[in-house]
């Protein structure tokens, strides 16, 4: 028996650069301490959904991504009491940003991407 799939839809320059840019914008807790991480790429997302079920795909895993670290950065907070956290801390930071700069490559070539260890809250 022979399977026909639909062909790939060819993903957009544009498209991409704004999936990247979903990725890339959690660097922005550099800019807004403490959060810029979640609202820079929330507001990427809100923004941009509607435009591209690629861009909706992407904004909702780095969202996605950007919610469960801070979950797990808190947890690693706590966990500085029995003195865990001291090498919990910088493995998650190493992670966290070697992750976003896979999944903004992936998100540059028009590949889709799922971050690892990630709760799906979208």
């Amino acid at each position: 028996m022979q399977t026909f799939f639909e062909p790939a839809r060819e993903v957009s320059k544009e498209e991409r650069l704004w999936a990247t840019f979903c990725h890339l914008g959690a660097l922005g807790v550099f800019i807004i301490l403490g959060i810029g991480h979640i609202v820079v790429p929330l507001v990427i997302w809100l923004i941009k959904r509607e435009d591209s079920p690629f861009i909706n795909e992407h904004g909702k895993e780095a969202l996605n991504f950007q919610i469960s670290v801070t979950i797990y950065g808190l947890v690693c907070a706590l966990l500085l009491f029995v003195v865990v956290g001291f090498f919990l801390l910088p493995v998650l930071a190493v992670f966290w940003f070697v992750a976003i700069i896979v999944a903004a490559i992936k998100a540059n070539d028009g590949k889709s991407f799922r971050y690892p260890i990630t709760i799906r809250f979208f």
